[in-house]
């Protein structure tokens, strides 16, 4: 397997293509539950020491990099580009936050004023609208 460069331009982009090598020597789950059932491990492992109030601790950073390499991993078995589909993700979540941001605004509020609560419902009102 070539080694990718770590200075590749992208973490999304690296990691899709270290997980396309290691399958294409075998390494790979055959289907996508499988890749599936490792994000779940990972956000179990991440809750288990978020849950013994290890936030600061660099353990904490290294498994949240191990959930993001698995959730492109399950991309990767979707045949989703990783990257694009996150590019997309934020487009869709600044829409949505600047109507949240708007709705507060056209009320007289601002987001620091405003609670979660009125905060989701200008959300899935914006989701209701798209």
């Amino acid at each position: 397997m070539n080694k990718s460069p770590k200075s590749s331009p992208c973490a999304l982009v690296r990691a899709q293509r270290i997980g396309r090598e290691a399958g294409a020597l075998g390494f790979d789950w055959p289907t996508v539950v499988g890749a599936l059932e490792k994000v779940d491990e990972e956000v179990g492992e991440l809750r288990a020491l978020l849950d013994r109030a290890e936030s600061a601790d660099e353990r904490v950073a290294e498994e949240l990099g191990d959930l993001l390499f698995a959730v492109v991993n399950v991309a990767r078995k979707l045949d989703i580009d990783a990257e694009q589909a996150l590019q997309s993700a934020s487009v869709k979540f600044e829409r949505r936050f600047a109507y949240v941001l708007n709705g507060l605004l056209a009320s007289g509020r601002s987001p620091q004023s405003a609670s979660l609560d009125e905060m989701e419902a200008l959300w899935q009102q914006a989701k209701a609208i798209e």
